[in-house]
């Protein structure tokens, strides 16, 4: 079996990083770029930030600012129309993984028209031209939606999320400042960086997962827990938001090559049956399907105890160091204010069949490391909710 790493072209980082993309820009002979974004990171400033040293740099561009926090299949087919009648040659998504996310599936669509239906690109789809250039400029720590081959756009008809996974999709420049988190508040700081946390540990637990990747989930983790909870309480602390913007960056680079679990294949029907923000369903389920996931994961909760700093793990029993591993996460979680349960965040108990038989149609659940089925699904769902 042959281990496969895609990661993209070109990455920065640290403060002010964002002043490169004039120079990259004209390096590539771009023309004009479409920036996809969000109406509140044009509310409040933010997307400015990026798009006055656009203006100053005299790069012309066009602003979508047609996304939602679960992106559409009409966000993505109304940016393919506006992206064609700007006559621009490359994309600056500006924003988490939504705009992200928005901007990937219309630049694949641009290139490859023959998935215009946006259902199409769900899963593995045969695309063959690789997407409109895309420069990714990330506003929160969590998806790292700007160094993986992955998209989630919502089929609201069908009341589903549809992972895709593309190498095509794959932004050519990733610019990850962390003077654009500044601003991120409290609970989007603390649920962004806890969906990292998920994207580190089932990353590093998925059944693909090898030495390469284990190296970055496992520094992502450590550079989690010294970072989020001053993020979340010191909004201003730079050296927090960075540490954050890494990690993100970091762990996105593991399971974008290898793949994830359930945890995400259940947050992904609380994203289109309740509008759930992905980083929130993460964050609350992930206790709950580590300590499922535990006795098909071999040493690795010891590691992953020792990365979220646990005293003594390495002479703790198998027992002990799973359960602190989970532990250590439910403290965390807590600290930073994370929702505990499904009904604290307006799941209906009634729904919990229909979302487990959602999440085991999940493109993740093959990664998962312990065999599941729809019904320990539902047990999972269930001990969450209560």
């Amino acid at each position: 079996m042959a281990n496969r790493i895609v990661l993209n072209e070109t990455s920065y980082f640290g403060s002010g990083a964002i002043r490169v993309i004039p120079e990259e820009i004209r390096r590539r002979n771009f023309k004009k770029v479409f920036v996809v974004t969000d109406k509140d990171l044009v509310k409040f400033g933010v997307a400015e930030k990026v798009t006055e040293v656009l203006t100053q740099a005299a790069i012309p561009y066009e602003l979508y600012d047609n996304v939602k926090p679960n992106p559409t299949i009409e966000n993505v087919q109304t940016g393919v129309q506006k992206l064609a009648a700007a006559g621009a040659d490359a994309i600056i998504a500006i924003g988490g993984g939504s705009s992200i996310d928005t901007a990937k599936g219309i630049g694949i669509i641009a290139n490859n028209p023959a998935f215009s239906d946006v259902k199409s690109l769900e899963g593995c789809a045969a695309t063959k031209a690789k997407a409109v250039p895309i420069i990714a400029v990330p506003t929160t720590a969590g998806t790292a939606a700007e160094v993986t081959i992955n998209y989630v756009i919502t089929d609201d008809q069908a009341v589903k999320k549809m992972v895709c996974v593309d190498p095509n999709d794959i932004p050519i420049i990733a610019v990850v400042d962390p003077e654009l988190m500044l601003s991120m508040p409290k609970g989007l700081t603390a649920s962004t960086g806890m969906d990292a946390l998920t994207h580190a540990i089932e990353g590093y637990i998925t059944r693909g997962a090898w030495t390469m990747t284990d190296m970055f989930e496992l520094k992502a983790i450590e550079l989690i827990a010294a970072h989020l909870e001053k993020a979340v309480f010191e909004p201003d602390n730079i050296a927090a938001r960075d540490g954050m913007a890494l990690a993100q960056y970091i762990a996105g680079m593991g399971f974008s090559n290898v793949g994830l679990g359930i945890v995400h294949s259940m947050a992904h029907p609380l994203g289109a049956f309740y509008d759930t923000p992905h980083g929130v369903a993460n964050a609350l389920l992930l206790p709950y399907v580590m300590e499922y996931n535990a006795p098909a994961t071999g040493e690795k909760y010891r590691n992953i105890a020792k990365a979220m700093g646990v005293a003594n793990a390495d002479t703790m029993t198998q027992e002990e160091y799973r359960q602190a591993a989970v532990e250590a996460v439910i403290t965390l979680s807590r600290k930073i204010g994370i929702p505990q349960k499904l009904s604290a965040i307006g799941v209906q108990e009634k729904d919990l069949p229909q979302l487990a038989k959602s999440a085991f149609a999940d493109v993740c659940t093959p990664g998962n490391p312990r065999d599941t089925n729809e019904a320990e699904i539902l047990a999972v769902y269930q001990k969450a909710f209560k």
